[in-house]
């Protein structure tokens, strides 16, 4: 036994309809309002600054890069001046260390051979007695 209440299914089909026609009418009405209209205006001005503030953001980010690399390039540039100066400086110095080595060298040897020199003489002397 049905109820009385319960619609049949072309008034509920009907009544849906008239809901889903509502529905688009406001919307319709919606998207003709001029404040609506408005704010997306207001949006897309938002939107397109913000986009030039990226822009601006990168292009200085990509500039401070650039002065970055070349400073970079500058400090390692100075940097292997100063080792081949300095390696420059630490070749004399050895050269130097090596002369004085070997004059020093030269130096001892000169006082042993004197100093074989005269064991010899003296020995010499004391075999012949004179």
């Amino acid at each position: 036994m049905g109820n009385y209440k319960d619609p049949d299914f072309q008034t509920r089909k009907d009544t849906a309809a008239a809901a889903k026609k509502a529905m688009l009418q406001k919307f319709r009405a919606a998207a003709e309002d001029p404040k609506i209209a408005q704010r997306q205006a207001e949006r897309v001005a938002i939107n397109e600054a913000r986009l030039v503030r990226m822009a601006a953001r990168e292009a200085a980010r990509l500039k401070r890069e650039a002065e970055l690399a070349e400073e970079l390039a500058m400090a390692a540039q100075r940097e292997a001046q100063a080792r081949l100066e300095a390696e420059k400086a630490a070749a004399l110095l050895a050269a130097e260390q090596a002369e004085r080595e070997a004059a020093i060298a030269a130096e001892k040897k000169a006082e042993r051979d004197a100093r074989y020199a005269a064991r010899k003489a003296a020995k010499k002397v004391r075999r012949r007695g004179y």
